[in-house]
């Protein structure tokens, strides 16, 4: 298991939230795109819901809605997340939405991560700029030129 950890790339995770609960499925082609092009690995998708009195539950896929064809990501699930992980991405919702929480490996950086852990670097910090911030920035850069 070791050996195989050593040849993956960064893992991330992502929370995306569905107010009302409506789920459209919009986004799934372009998920299942980046798992057949080898862009990432998928090893958890998980779907939750916050009731009113703030509890979390986990959906299953059936139960999500076989409409969106959720059936092709039937399977994915490592058991990486338990139920602590559901309820801390239960903290970031609404009461009365749903999610979606995928942990994924970014397949697409792995050669250069093995290359760096045989180079004996190590990732140190790491980091996501929300979108909303960076284009904050862009305008106030703007408007102070």
């Amino acid at each position: 298991m070791t050996e195989e950890l050593e040849e993956m790339g960064p893992v991330d995770y992502l929370i995306v939230e569905f107010p009302g609960n409506r789920m459209t499925g919009e986004g799934l082609p372009l998920l299942v795109d980046l798992v057949e092009r080898g862009i990432i690995r998928l090893i958890d998708l998980v779907f939750v819901r916050k009731d009113a009195d703030g509890s979390v539950t986990a959906l299953e896929l059936q139960e999500v809605g076989d409409e969106l064809g959720l059936t092709v990501f039937a399977g994915a699930s490592s058991g990486l997340l338990d139920q602590g992980d559901l309820d801390e991405a239960g903290a970031a919702l609404q009461p009365g939405n749903s999610a979606a929480v995928v942990v994924y490996e970014n397949a697409w950086a792995a050669p250069l991560a093995r290359a760096l852990r045989r180079s004996g670097a190590q990732m140190v910090a790491g980091g996501r700029i929300p979108v909303q911030d960076l284009l904050a920035s862009l305008e106030s850069a703007d408007a102070g030129a």
